[in-house]
């Protein structure tokens, strides 16, 4: 019986979604199929399913934003391929042996895009910047533990933190550098006109349409790439992108829809990108309310939710069940028993908690295809136990602004999220902290499931006080297991990334944590 609903469903759903796509048209006169223009400039078109939601490097929280600034900006250090740190515009540091200062040896050699000179004076400024109040910067809780800033010298600075915090060499890659000259203008200057040091740097940015960006002729590390021009196109109908592949409109595409998979792999032009991903999908459940702040609703709506039919309907197969707080790919990862799909079992808990009837539930969600079909296949599958769901899908600024903008729990209108996670810090402090500890509900963090646990918040704490890799691996053991039972998620599945891009193309990747690298772009 559970087979022959999972396959009517999956029928109905094919049937609904099926070839909603179509090709947009482009009057420009350029041979896209080489990323070349009429004049000879070689031009990349990447298209994306989200909107940037913010181009300040200091407050950039959502993926896509993050990989847009990362386009533009370097922080004094970055990240290889595979998230492993690397030197940026630091060629060296040293961390002393209590854990308390980080020393790192400027680059003499670089100019921002504005050219101002990047020296230790740049990096205080930003230093400044961040650690103001009044400015109210994301980028800030990456910065939490760290006391003072000493200019050592001209090309020399040191960070002096109140406590060891054992990711701390991951947070500084997620605090790109700023001209000076441009945080001399303000917030409102910055979120319009990055500059930064890149290997590209800004020319327009039309929120919703288009971010364009330009080769950096005079970057510090030399020629890195041959691309003159680079368009991220938001284009959130799988279709579309899909379109725009195959025609020529676009040059890359992620996530490339895994329905498309078997469609493109043949096409001589085109190349299909796989690789491991740390990004966890799941739904983010508002425990501060009620029905959700009963565990047995919440364990409930884990056991309604068949994991594995997520994975085939919603993902086409490209995915692994999510069993634990984080995908396998991420640091200090701890396999936890998944959630089976039993939905007597879900009836059982709900009549427990006294919902036998079931209730009347609103997820939340962003206007991607693959956003709002998942949110229909979690609509069907707590429909089983008389879980009545309206869904909402909003664009990705509306969304951002109506999950992180409540102040206090009291005021969070979301009762279920949508929504994914990745690392973009590349550590387990960074699928964890932000997530689980109680010191960060919106608007202070992304504990948008008001997930409220002494213990977890406690060993979080601890886990960054200590070095000890052996320590930290046992405390993040004891956080993932104990967040996987108190269930604020629905835990879902982990992706395997999957891009496409036009044979011309080179140079350009997906990381693990899902951002779109373009530093090494280079046309055939």
């Amino acid at each position: 019986m559970k087979k022959f609903f999972g396959f009517l469903f999956v029928l109905v759903l094919a049937l609904v979604t099926a070839a909603c796509g179509g090709n947009n048209d482009n009057s420009d006169s350029a041979d896209k199929s080489t990323g070349k223009s009429d004049g000879g400039k070689k031009e990349i078109t990447i298209a994306i399913d989200q909107n940037f939601v913010t181009l300040d490097p200091h407050n950039a929280g959502d993926t896509v934003s993050i990989f847009g600034v990362r386009s533009m900006y370097e922080g004094l250090v970055g990240f290889d391929e595979k998230m492993n740190i690397e030197p940026a515009l630091a060629e060296s540091y040293d961390i002393s042996e209590d854990g308390l200062v980080y020393t790192f040896k400027l680059r003499e050699d670089v100019t921002f895009h504005d050219g101002e000179p990047f020296n230790a004076e740049a990096v205080k400024a930003n230093f400044d910047r961040v650690m103001d109040d009044a400015n109210n910067l994301s980028a800030k809780r990456s910065f939490q533990f760290i006391d003072s800033l000493e200019v050592i010298g001209d090309y020399e600075v040191a960070f002096h933190l109140t406590e060891p915090f054992s990711a701390m060499i991951n947070k500084f890659a997620m605090v790109p550098m700023i001209s000076p000259k441009a945080i001399e203008e303000g917030t409102k200057y910055v979120e319009a006109n990055p500059v930064g040091t890149g290997t590209f740097k800004f020319v327009e940015w039309k929120q919703g349409t288009i971010l364009e960006l330009e080769k950096n002729e005079d970057y510090w590390g030399g020629d890195q790439t041959n691309v003159e021009k680079v368009i991220f196109s938001p284009v959130p109908e799988n279709g579309s992108r899909v379109a725009m592949l195959k025609t020529g409109e676009a040059d890359f595409v992620y996530p490339l829809p895994q329905q498309n998979v078997k469609e493109l792999e043949n096409n001589e032009d085109l190349t299909i990108d796989e690789s491991p991903s740390t990004i966890a999908r799941y739904v983010s459940i508002n425990t501060f309310k009620d029905p959700y702040s009963d565990l047995k609703v919440r364990e409930a709506m884990n056991y309604a939710v068949d994991k594995e039919a997520y994975i085939q309907v919603v993902k086409d197969g490209f995915g692994h069940v999510l069993d634990s707080t984080m995908s396998s790919e991420t640091q200090y990862y701890s396999q936890q028993e998944p959630y089976e799909y039993d939905v007597e079992k879900a009836k059982e808990l709900l009549k427990e908690a006294g919902y036998e009837d079931g209730f009347e539930a609103e997820i939340w969600g962003n206007t991607s295809s693959e956003s709002v079909k998942g949110m229909e296949f979690i609509k069907q599958q707590l429909a089983q136990v008389g879980i009545d769901v309206t869904i909402k899908s909003m664009e990705e600024g509306t969304l951002s602004d109506e999950i992180y903008t409540p102040e206090k729990p009291e005021d969070a209108k979301v009762q279920m999220w949508y929504v994914s996670w990745s690392p973009s810090s590349g550590d387990a402090d960074g699928a964890t902290r932000g997530l689980f500890s109680s010191e960060y509900f919106p608007p202070n963090g992304a504990n948008t499931a008001y997930y409220d646990n002494d213990d977890v918040t406690e060993w979080i704490k601890a886990a960054n006080a200590t070095a000890d890799p052996k320590e930290q691996e046992a405390i993040y053991k004891d956080i993932q297991s104990t967040v996987y039972s108190d269930a604020p998620w629905i835990f879902l599945a982990t992706d395997i990334n999957l891009a496409a891009h036009r044979n011309h193309l080179e140079g350009v990747y997906v990381a693990p944590d899902g951002s779109v690298d373009i530093s090494h772009a280079q046309i055939k």
